[in-house]
């Protein structure tokens, strides 16, 4: 079975997407009927704080939905789209929309004082630019620039001095 990874990653985020897409819908259209039925409240900060979460869910519908040559799942698989379980910047979009997800009920249930909770997406997004700038300043002050004239020969391993005891080859380090 030819691709058989590629396939089957097709499969998984053929899943995920239509799993996620399904619950968004299911979800904003209860916030939606829950507010007009019971509960008034602020439409502007609905439409502010879930717009960045569906246009995540558009972006990683672009991302990771497969390609087909005919169209449909039947035909031949051109590109099985990026894996959605990646690491790094493709789970911290799932982060905020798990986020706005958990938020959407929170409002639903406890009120308009829960949109605040949102707040954490911002604040974890600095939390780790900080910690990243902090790791990259550990770094860039150990990276001077080698003074060729002065620079120190590489320390040996013992196999590289046993070999040069026994006249063998010698290893050069440029």
């Amino acid at each position: 079975m030819a691709n058989k990874a590629a396939k089957q990653l097709a499969r998984a985020n053929t899943a995920t997407l239509n799993r996620t897409h399904l619950t968004t819908l299911v979800l904003h259209t209860l916030f939606i009927l829950y507010r007009l039925l019971y509960r008034s409240g602020s439409w502007s900060k609905y439409l502010l704080l879930s717009l960045p979460s569906l246009v995540i869910e558009l972006y990683l519908e672009r991302l990771g939905r497969p390609k087909y040559a005919s169209g449909g799942s039947d035909g031949v698989l051109i590109s099985a789209g990026e894996d959605m379980e990646a690491k790094g910047v493709t789970e911290y979009m799932w982060d905020i929309v798990y986020v706005t997800w958990g938020v959407l009920g929170l409002v639903g249930v406890a009120g308009e004082w829960a949109w605040w909770v949102w707040a954490i997406v911002p604040m974890y997004a600095v939390y780790l630019a900080v910690g990243m700038y902090r790791g990259m300043g550990g770094m860039m002050s150990g990276m001077s620039p080698p003074d060729t004239a002065t620079a120190p020969e590489a320390p040996q391993s013992n196999r590289q001095k046993k070999a040069e005891k026994r006249g063998g080859q010698k290893v050069r380090y440029n």
